[in-house]
């Protein structure tokens, strides 16, 4: 592989700003930049050792003092030669390191070039590797610890046994499919059933666990929903604790889209108020009522709000009708006013409804445990195997009916050599999982996802 180099701190001013080289000849091209305070050359240090330096820039005059880190393959993140020169955390100065580096010789680093670097030196398998981003990103305790279970290899151990099952099971098979003849144990004892049922069981619950992980780990994209003037973006600033959202008591304030992110326990929720849903006559307003609509159909999660002060009108009927294949919590706001609203039609089209008042601070504990109750987050725990996004799901929810269909064949006389065709195409959808047997497209795909640098 070629020789890559990039800034691998936050674009930001800070105390340190660290330039990676990762490759074949990292140390070759630091040594082309870099001067030690002490004469002494990187080439000839040992691995996780360092030396006191500073930088040339491109004319050969000194950047900055910098701290040059050697590791030395294949005992670093990359499991390649890897250069970290440390210098002063200004944005200038890092970016001028880095220019240093790519005229020594470095090509610039794509995004997620380290990890997948590392996922392809078998540092890690692919399972572990999605969860760096999760651990970067994380907004809580609980997220940041199901992310590290994750990379430290949570779920790769869990598959690893559900493999080993499937695994032993195939062989079995296969022995039958050359051996016909013979007494093949875990065949005629019935172990072969017990063990596919056993594997259909920890399927179904590494899938059961999905949403509320997702809700926990990278978050669940939630849209607040409801006619104009209900008290939306109240009941944003609300959750966030804080004034996020202009709050008017004049219809149609909202306009446009506003997102941000709020900790409810041990969930994360990708908030977005959207404008009130209703028709409209004014252009801007339409435009804002077509945004909130494409946003409530990729949302994974919706709050509805209701105004308890007024009368359920055909507004609220129709925003009902929207989120009803939604997983979603009906929100009975302004229960402070006298109350108005029948909460028949809401009841029977919402398994959870909560009354409130979005005014209030103290209400906002009574939401936060509806939320959780829904999305199942209060008694998570992050030390269990989850499931992290889509695509790990996919495989999962392939691999189990792929053993559905071999206990179906089993129980009905199919022959062996078939079942076994499909016990093998549940391995490969689970090797896919962990990147044994992922193609390079979808490789590029997740690495592509990261961050530049890391």
């Amino acid at each position: 592989m070629s020789t890559v180099a990039a800034i691998s701190t936050g674009m930001s001013p800070g105390g340190i700003g660290i330039v990676r080289i990762s490759g074949e000849n990292a140390v070759e091209i630091a040594e082309k930049v870099f001067v030690s305070k002490n004469g002494k050359l990187l080439k000839d240090l040992r691995g996780y050792s360092a030396l006191l330096g500073s930088v040339k820039g491109e004319d050969g005059s000194f950047l900055d003092e910098v701290i040059a880190l050697v590791f030395k393959a294949p005992r670093s993140y990359t499991g390649e030669d890897v250069v970290e020169l440390s210098c002063h955390g200004g944005l200038f100065v890092t970016r001028q390191v880095l220019r240093s580096v790519l005229l020594a010789g470095a090509l610039p680093a794509p995004a997620g070039e380290f990890t997948k670097r590392a996922f392809l030196n078998g540092k890690m398998d692919l399972a572990s590797a999605e969860s760096v981003m999760n651990i970067i990103s994380s907004h809580s305790e609980q997220e940041a610890k199901a992310a590290y279970n994750t990379l430290e290899g949570a779920l790769s151990k869990k598959l690893a046994e559900i493999n080993s099952v499937l695994v032993s099971a195939s062989a079995s098979l296969a022995a039958w499919v050359d051996y016909p003849d013979d007494e093949i144990e875990e065949l005629t004892s019935g172990e072969l059933v017990k063990n596919l049922y056993s594997v259909k069981t920890d399927l179904e619950s590494l899938i059961s666990r999905f949403d509320s992980g997702k809700a926990v780990i990278g978050g669940v994209r939630t849209a607040i929903v409801g006619k104009p003037n209900v008290g939306k973006s109240t009941l944003m600033n609300l959750l966030l604790g804080e004034d996020r959202s202009i709050v008017t008591s004049v219809e149609g304030t909202t306009r446009d889209i506003v997102e941000e992110t709020a900790v409810i326990g041990s969930a994360t929720l990708r908030l977005a108020d959207t404008a009130g849903l209703r028709s409209s006559d004014d252009e801007v307003e339409k435009i804002g009522v077509d945004r909130a609509k494409k946003w409530l159909e990729s949302a994974d999660f919706v709050l509805a709000v209701f105004d308890a002060s007024r009368p359920i009108t055909q507004e609220d009927e129709e925003i009902i009708s929207l989120v009803k294949n939604k997983k979603s919590v009906a929100i009975f706001n302004k229960c402070d006013l006298e109350k108005k609203a029948t909460e028949d039609t809401i009841i029977q089209n919402f398994s959870q409804v909560v009354e409130i008042s979005a005014k209030n601070p103290d209400d906002r504990q009574k939401l936060c445990s509806v939320i959780e109750k829904t999305l199942e987050t209060a008694d998570f725990d992050p030390s269990v195997a989850s499931l992290i996004n889509a695509r790990q799901r996919s495989c999962c929810e392939s691999a189990l009916n792929d053993i559905k269909q071999a206990i179906t064949d089993l129980e009905n006389g199919v022959t062996l050599d078939a079942v076994n065709v499909t016990v093998d195409s549940a391995i490969d959808e689970l090797l896919v999982l962990t990147g044994e047997k992922a193609s390079d497209a979808v490789i590029n795909e997740i690495f592509s996802r990261f961050c530049v640098g890391k």
